[in-house]
């Protein structure tokens, strides 16, 4: 029964780990949108 436990909480982990990640990821994409440089014309 202790190791089902282990095993589910060690899951849980890692999925919100996973969604962490990709949020980091997304909102470093909009800081990058928005101060990308301007292209000179």
């Amino acid at each position: 029964m202790k190791k089902i436990l282990l095993a589910v909480f060690g899951l849980v982990g890692v999925v919100l780990a996973g969604k962490k990640l990709q949020e980091s990821k997304a909102e470093q994409a909009l800081w990058a949108e928005a101060t990308d440089t301007l292209p000179k014309n």
